[in-house]
């Protein structure tokens, strides 16, 4: 275990180095282009369009998935609350001495079902304890 970097520590060493290997590469590319003129510097500006182009597509294709995730999670609730509908519904049709107890045991199911997306949000957070929280400074 001695071994074992901390996750900040790491990250922070990682983006240390980042800015430290831009600051170089930005030099070196200065003093590259520094004689250059403007004409001999004609695919410069082609490669910054295909970055920019390239990330962006990145960034689109990331909201894209995150949006349809999010559809397919209010679309799965939807139906299980029509599901949980159409079945109290149904207690209709059985014989009227025995509608009372299972409506009573859908009520339990239902505030169950409840009680738990009620909980939801404090799994998540027992899960991952240092997201969502609060700076209290």
């Amino acid at each position: 275990m001695a071994n074992v970097i901390s996750a900040p520590i790491f990250a922070t060493c990682l983006f240390v180095a980042m800015l430290l290997l831009l600051e170089i590469g930005r030099r070196v590319g200065a003093r590259r282009t520094a004689g250059d003129s403007e004409d001999a510097k004609p695919g410069l500006s082609t490669l910054k369009g295909v970055v920019f182009g390239l990330t962006s597509l990145i960034l689109a294709f990331s909201f894209a998935g995150a949006l349809s995730r999010y559809d397919a999670r209010r679309q799965l609730i939807v139906e299980e609350a029509n599901a949980i509908g159409t079945a109290y519904l149904r207690v209709d049709l059985l014989p009227p001495d025995s509608q009372p107890a299972l409506r009573e045991r859908y009520r339990r199911y239902v505030d169950s079902r409840l009680e738990v997306y009620r909980r939801l949000p404090d799994a998540r957070l027992r899960a991952h304890p240092h997201r969502d929280r609060v700076c209290d400074h």
